[in-house]
């Protein structure tokens, strides 16, 4: 793909994104589901009122100012509420994270250039993203979760930037990602995950190298048995028959700056990645404790952590929409964030009228999302870590541009997910957000890799995903968006009883 095609693409990502996340902004004069919290919070900033919250205060700054400059325009006052707090319209309180949300797909398509130099690879991530149904709820209403996406995504993309950079450019590269990872951070801690998947995959491209140099494995080699002899070879097959064709094709990737990552040293990692997001969550908190002179900048953070530790477990008597990690990936539990009905009197036989916002994500995109995850974790292990066990030498002679895609996606989807099994209080399924979206990366590389392939039907199979991923988002957009549905066009989307 040419340079120009992937600019005409990605614009035409983004006025699809910004165009759903506007389009009837205004549909529910009402608070809808978490804007209970967060509209209010940013209303108090503008009339000075204390409060108390359970997260750091940077999304309801953000809330705010958008409530100020959207109360001052001359469009979005058709209809106003007093929910907040004062008088305030719907689109006053949503168009700044509609705003936000737009730009999501176009970070992720820059996080997968920056990690292959791919434009088909990047113009796939940012239209998957843009299909999801769960980033599009969260940027339509005044919450929280999308300010963490896009400041941890950020922190990333800065991060990979840095590594395709030299100098002057690297430090300030370096800089930018501290200050994107500390905001996240300030938007919810769990935005420090992100911040975990930069350190983790440093650790791990000095580790490689390290092992590499070792003559020997340090312990006894197992055989296999024969079963996994065989399975292996079967997967090694299937698997030299997918990628062979594209392993040599000049339009693959043949460049990815994760190995870059040991020129960076420790002291740099701890300044820029450590000191620098401390710095600015620090900072982000000085005009809400100048707001609340309840609790200092100690006391705040304890008042929060036992907030969260008195919460209670994942349970539906805490609240009927709670749901463990475990249930994210299959995407078993989503949440009604806004259930209206209506009864047409002028003409009884047509029923009632069912409005519900739905934050549920793409099926397709999340199921195949976290297949695709499963399979890059498969081809490492066949790739990297079964050689590793044959032979004498630790690991083959080069990991090669694959692995380490595989390896950065893998081991970003991991810090951003496996941290929640230790958090014993009701979760709920926005806080896989800042997984999924690797997930959303993974399929992407997958289906670009099938569309490099000579072998028809595997181009076949990836031509085939983009078709249900688009075709799934059409399907249940009126869930999104809050569309008119009637209770058979309803119950015909809810495929799964648990995702009512």
């Amino acid at each position: 793909m040419s340079k120009k095609w992937f600019r005409i693409g990605m614009m035409g990502v983004f006025l699809l994104s910004i165009t759903l996340r506007f389009w009837g902004l205004e549909r529910f004069n009402t608070l809808v589901f978490d804007e209970v919290y967060f509209a209010k919070f940013g209303n108090n900033y503008l009339t000075n009122t204390p409060f108390f919250n359970a997260h750091p205060p940077l999304s309801q700054y953000i809330i705010s100012i958008g409530i100020w400059l959207g109360s001052h325009l001359p469009f979005g006052q058709d209809t106003v509420n007093e929910l907040t707090g004062s008088v305030r319209s719907p689109w006053s309180y949503r168009w700044l994270n509609a705003v936000t949300g737009s730009f999501i797909p176009v970070v992720v398509a820059g996080i997968a250039y920056q990690l292959s130099h791919r434009y088909r690879f990047a113009l796939l991530a940012g239209l998957f993203t843009a299909c999801d149904g769960f980033f599009l709820v969260e940027s339509r209403y005044a919450l929280n979760n999308i300010y963490i996406i896009i400041f941890g995504l950020l922190g990333q993309w800065f991060f990979l930037l840095a590594l395709n950079n030299q100098n002057q450019q690297r430090v300030w590269c370096l800089v930018l990602a501290g200050i994107s990872f500390g905001a996240s951070a300030a938007t919810k801690w769990n935005g420090l995950w992100f911040l975990l998947g930069a350190y983790l995959i440093w650790v791990a491209a000095y580790i490689i190298p390290l092992i590499q140099s070792f003559p020997h494995r340090p312990f006894r080699v197992i055989s296999p048995t024969t079963l996994i002899r065989q399975t292996q070879l079967f997967l090694r097959q299937w698997y030299q028959q997918w990628i062979e064709t594209s392993q040599t094709s000049p339009a693959t990737a043949t460049y990815t700056p994760i190995p870059n990552l040991t020129q960076i040293n420790i002291l740099a990692m701890l300044f820029y990645l450590g000191i620098i997001p401390a710095v600015v969550y620090s900072m982000i908190w000085i005009p809400h404790l100048q707001l609340d002179k309840r609790y200092g900048f100690i006391a705040v953070h304890q008042k929060i952590l036992q907030f969260h530790l008195h919460m209670g477990g994942n349970s539906p008597s805490v609240h009927p929409y709670c749901a463990p990690w475990y249930q994210w990936p299959l995407m078993n539990r989503p949440i009604a964030y806004y259930y209206h009905t209506t009864q047409n009197s002028s003409e009884p036989l047509l029923g009632k009228t069912i409005y519900d916002v739905h934050a549920m994500g793409n099926p397709f995109l999340w199921w195949l999302g976290v297949g695709a995850i499963l399979f890059l974790a498969v081809m490492l292990l066949l790739e990297v870590v079964i050689p590793w066990w044959q032979k004498q030498h630790i690991l083959p002679a080069k990991v090669t541009i694959h692995s380490w895609i595989a390896l950065y996606l893998i081991v970003n989807y991991a810090a951003n997910l496996l941290p929640w099994t230790k958090v014993t209080r009701c979760v709920f399924m926005y806080h896989y957000m800042s997984a999924v979206v690797f997930a959303f990366l993974a399929i992407a590389w997958c289906v670009d890799q099938c569309l490099c392939s000579y072998y028809r039907q595997i181009q076949a199979m990836g031509l085939t995903i983009i078709f249900l991923i688009v075709a799934g988002f059409i399907f249940w957009m009126p869930l999104y968006l809050g569309l008119p549905l009637s209770p058979e066009d309803y119950k015909m989307r809810m495929w799964l009883n648990t995702w009512i």
